[in-house]
C-alpha cells in the first residue's frame, strides 16, 4: 500500500471511529437521562443500565446507522482535504480520480465484512442481552401489560397436525386446556387433551398434566387412555408458535431463515416483517460501498462554502435515506412490496445517483 492510500485509510478510520464513539456516547447520555426515572421505578440503577443494557444498545445503535456514519464521515475529512487542496494537488501529481478512489472503498470493504459478521451473529446476541434488560426495566405499564398477557394459541405445526390452547403465559412458560390433533388424509389419528401443561425449555418438551390420548384405528375403533403426566416433543415450541414482537432480531441469520420457513408454512402475517429483518442484515452493510462513493464524489471538489454546505448536503441526503429506506420496509410489512426488493431499492436509487455523479466528478 503506498503512502497517498496509508494517508486516506488514516483520515477514513480516523474520523469514522471519532464519529461512531462520539454520536454513541451522546445517545447514551440523552436516553439514559430520558429513562432515569424509570430504571429507578422498576427496581434497577443507572450503573446496572451502563453495564447489562446500554453497552448492547449501543451495539445495535451503531449497527442501524453505520452507513450513515461512514456517509458523514466520508462527507467530513474528505471536505477537510479538498479545502487544503490535497485532493487537487493528487491530481495534479497524475493521481486520476478512480485511483483516489481505491484507499475509500478498500475502507469501506473492510467496514461491509465487519458489519456483514456484525448484522448476521454478534448484534443477535447482543439484542437478546438488550431486550432482556428493556423488558424486565423498561417496558412501560401498558406494554408490560400486552408482555405479560395470556394468549390463545391456534396453530398448524405441520401438514396434518395442530395445537390449541385456551391460554399461554409466556414468562412462566404455563398453559391450560390443551388440545393435539394429528390427521392423515383428513382424517383424525390421534389427539391428545390436557388441562394445563408447560414447556420444558431444559429438555424440549411439553409436560401435559391431566391428559386423555385417543387414537383412531383401524374398522373405526378407538383406544382412549389417561395419564397424571406426558412428556410429549412437538413440531413447534410455544415461542416459535407465539413468537414475540423483536423475536427476529434475537435469532442468527442460519436460525432466521429457518423461522421463516416455518412461520410461511403457517402462513403467519408477519411474514414479510421477518424478511425485512433477514434481507437488511445484508443490504445495509453493502450500502457502505455505495454512500463511501457518493461522498467522495460530492466533497472532493471545492465549493462555496467549503465543508459546512458538504455536510449541510450530507446530512440531508443521509435523512433522505433513512426515509426511504423506512418507507420501503413498512410499504413491504403491508404486503405492497417483496421483502427483497424493499431492502435493496434505496441502494439501487442511491447506487444510480451515485454512478451519475462519478462519473461526472471523474470526468472533470
Amino acid at each position: 500500500m503506498k503512502i497517498f492510500d496509508k494517508y486516506i485509510v488514516k483520515n477514513f478510520v480516523s474520523t469514522f471511529f471519532f464519529m461512531v464513539i462520539i454520536l454513541s456516547a451522546i445517545a447514551v447520555v440523552i436516553d439514559l437521562s430520558q429513562k432515569l426515572g424509570r430504571i429507578e421505578d422498576n427496581g434497577s440503577t443507572p450503573m446496572e443500565a451502563l453495564t447489562m443494557f446500554y453497552p448492547f444498545w449501543a451495539v445495535w445503535l451503531v449497527n442501524t446507522f453505520l452507513p450513515v456514519a461512514v456517509f458523514i464521515s466520508v462527507i467530513y475529512f474528505t471536505s477537510r482535504l479538498t479545502m487544503q487542496t490535497e485532493i487537487v494537488a493528487a491530481q495534479a501529481g497524475g493521481i486520476s480520480f478512480h485511483r483516489i478512489t481505491k484507499p475509500y472503498l478498500i475502507v469501506a470493504g473492510g467496514i461491509a465484512l465487519v458489519a456483514l459478521f456484525v448484522n448476521n451473529f454478534a448484534l443477535p446476541w447482543a439484542n437478546i442481552k438488550k431486550n432482556k434488560y428493556q423488558y424486565e426495566y423498561l417496558l412501560s405499564n401498558t406494554k408490560k401489560g400486552e408482555y405479560y398477557e395470556r394468549q390463545s394459541i391456534s396453530s398448524q405445526i405441520s401438514s396434518d397436525e395442530y395445537i390449541f390452547a385456551q391460554n399461554y403465559d409466556r414468562v412462566e412458560k404455563r398453559g391450560a386446556s390443551f388440545i393435539f390433533q394429528q390427521f392423515e388424509k383428513e382424517q383424525l389419528k390421534e389427539q391428545i387433551m390436557a388441562s394445563s401443561f408447560n414447556w420444558d425449555e431444559k429438555d424440549s418438551v411439553y409436560v401435559l398434566r391431566n391428559v386423555y390420548t385417543r387414537k383412531v384405528l383401524s374398522n373405526f375403533k378407538d383406544s382412549l387412555s389417561y395419564e397424571t403426566t406426558l412428556k410429549r416433543k412437538f413440531k413447534a415450541t410455544p415461542d416459535e408458535i407465539l413468537p414475540e414482537g423483536y423475536v427476529a432480531e434475537t435469532m442468527n441469520s442460519i436460525e432466521l431463515n429457518q423461522f421463516i420457513q416455518r412461520q410461511k408454512f403457517k402462513g403467519s402475517a408477519s411474514v414479510n416483517a421477518y424478511m425485512n429483518e433477514l434481507q437488511q442484515r445484508n443490504s445495509l452493510p453493502f450500502s457502505t460501498f455505495i454512500l463511501t462513493v457518493l461522498a467522495l464524489s460530492l466533497s472532493s471538489k471545492k465549493r462555496r462554502g467549503g465543508i459546512g454546505v458538504n455536510l449541510a448536503v450530507g446530512i440531508f441526503l443521509a435523512f433522505v435515506y433513512i426515509f426511504f429506506n423506512q418507507i420501503s420496509l413498512t410499504y413491504s410489512t403491508q404486503g405492497y412490496v417483496s421483502p427483497f426488493i424493499a431492502a435493496w431499492m434505496p441502494n439501487i436509487t442511491f447506487g444510480i445517483l451515485t454512478a451519475y455523479l462519478y462519473i461526472r466528478r471523474a470526468n472533470t
